[in-house]
């Protein structure tokens, strides 16, 4: 796995070892902000699930602003912080052991974000609770990048507009926009 472009690109990262945290494929990940592109230059970006912290890194290396990682694991965690070393991107980055989606309120003194990268475990995603939770967090007009099984739609939810649906077999992203209100 590797960063696919900006200041980072071409660098690889660590994966987690076990079957526990699934990455984010190259390729999904290089579709994918290809469409988030004209929305990330100064971006505060909130990778919830963080994992390797592929996605996050993806959005610093391509000029977001800052991203606060989020994950419960431990062991996933320390694999992160060693990719922010490697990738030499820390210094934009903040990193949070919380459990999710109860731990969404900790962030609230963080928000408003612009951007929130969410990659659950597909048998497990809370989407109601967090969204529900999400929505505090994300500023006017942010967008929820939610990757999940494409057997399990995930959209629309209450307080977010469906803006697109990119389904790569198995895995699909959707993008929801938080309403105005």
């Amino acid at each position: 796995m590797r960063v696919i472009a900006g200041t980072a690109g071409g660098l690889t990262l660590t994966t987690v070892p076990g079957v526990a945290t699934r990455p984010t494929l190259d390729r999904v990940r290089e579709s994918l902000f290809a469409i988030l592109a004209p929305r990330l230059t100064g971006a505060r970006v909130l990778d919830l699930y963080a994992g390797t912290g592929a996605l996050g890194i993806e959005a610093l290396s391509r000029g977001a602003l800052s991203c606060q990682f989020v994950d419960a694991e431990e062991r996933a965690l320390r694999v992160l912080r060693e990719n922010l070393e490697r990738t030499r991107l820390g210094g934009a980055a903040d990193v949070r052991r919380l459990r999710l989606p109860g731990g969404l309120a900790a962030l609230e003194g963080d928000a408003p974000y612009d951007l929130a990268l969410i990659d659950p475990p597909y048998a497990e995603a809370p989407w109601d609770a967090l969204l529900d939770g999400l929505r505090a967090l994300l500023a006017r007009d942010g967008l929820a990048v939610c990757e999940h099984a494409s057997r399990l739609p995930v959209g629309p939810r209450p307080g977010f507009e469906s803006l697109r649906v990119v389904k790569y077999g198995q895995t699909s992203v959707s993008i929801l926009r938080r309403d105005g209100g």
